[in-house]
């Protein structure tokens, strides 16, 4: 090799690393966090991203799950499982999600809600029974004695 491909080489490798390299710090620093672009939304947005939150993680679940037998299964890379094939065309899909019913997934939020509040309620009854009979005994003790 003559000294001017050599120079050639030794130009373009640190000319092509610093173009990749401010590419990536550009990335870096001017990509926002997901906190930083949840703040950024409207606040109808941030509701309802927030209310959709847990339904979000369930259908990530099951999907996950899906996943793990698929894999471990011996049917092709292809074969989807219980999720029907998005380029089916007998297949009519909705905009609703294939893995989670929003439906159910809030009457089951609803209903585990309400399971907990009269946890609650019974929790403070038997407490509040407690307190009024403690004092319901002082009172008898004391309304006997004159003196």
């Amino acid at each position: 090799m003559d000294p001017a491909s050599k120079l050639l080489w030794k130009r373009s490798l640190i000319f092509g690393g610093g173009i990749i390299l401010s590419g990536v710090l550009l990335y870096k620093f001017t990509t926002p966090t997901p906190e930083q672009l949840i703040a950024r939304l409207s606040p109808e947005l941030r509701a309802d991203y927030e209310r959709n939150k847990e339904l979000r993680e369930k259908e990530q679940q099951i999907l996950m799950e899906i996943v793990q037998k698929t894999a471990a299964s011996n049917e092709p890379a292809w074969k989807t499982g219980p999720i029907p094939n998005p380029w089916d065309r007998n297949n009519v899909q909705t905009s609703e999600s294939i893995l989670v019913k929003k439906e159910l997934f809030e009457k089951e939020q609803a209903k585990n809600a309400q399971l907990e509040k009269l946890e609650k309620l019974k929790k403070e009854a038997e407490l509040t029974d407690e307190l009024v009979g403690e004092n319901n005994v002082k009172k008898v003790k004391s309304w006997y004695k004159f003196w």
